[in-house]
């Protein structure tokens, strides 16, 4: 395992050549991805403001990931699924920068101390798949929502469902996009 305490933790550095190379395959592939990272590098309009993402570490999300960071986020990540994170992608954007702690197969504690570790920075807007980033949130750090975050996104029906009951309650501390809601998503 290689740490930069406060800065990333993923299973291999040296992988971040391959990685490198997986994302850039991925953003060969994802046009509108590319051309809003180009759009919004020079107008920055996420300047100032901190994103901690709870979201699969893939290729893919890595490409979201940079566009966030072309745009002027902070950005601190972890991944939603110990099965589905690709260390390469990992590494590659631990080697860039990024704020990063995620690695295939960490156990249940190892979870949620990633997810504690993308808290730490104070994040103004999240982004999850699972819920488990916000659950974090009002549960452990409920002052958080109350000081820092403005926003958040959730992927998942089953979060969103649970979202929304939290909210019926008064209980959610911040406003949630669904995005299985946008009718985009449904589109692709």
């Amino acid at each position: 395992m290689d740490q930069k305490p406060g800065k990333y933790k993923v299973k291999n550095i040296k992988l971040a050549a391959e990685g490198k190379r997986l994302i850039e395959w991925a953003e060969s592939r994802m046009p509108v991805m590319m051309a809003l990272q180009e759009k919004y590098k020079k107008t920055k309009p996420f300047k100032g403001y901190k994103i901690a993402g709870c979201l699969h570490v893939t290729k893919e999300t890595a490409v979201l990931i940079k566009a966030l960071v072309a745009a002027g986020a902070e950005v601190s990540w972890s991944g939603c699924n110990p099965l589905s994170t690709n260390d390469a992608v990992a590494a590659a954007l631990a080697a860039e920068g990024v704020s990063i702690f995620a690695w295939h197969g960490m156990n249940v504690k190892e979870f949620y101390w990633c997810i504690d570790q993308t808290l730490k920075f104070h994040p103004n807007l999240t982004l999850d798949d699972g819920a488990d980033l916000i659950f974090t949130i009002h549960k452990d750090h409920p002052e958080f929502a109350e000081k820092f975050v403005i926003g958040g996104t959730e992927e998942t029906t089953t979060g969103v469902h649970r979202l929304r009951a939290m909210a019926a309650d008064g209980a959610l501390k911040y406003p949630v996009i669904a995005v299985n809601d946008a009718e985009t998503k449904w589109d692709f």
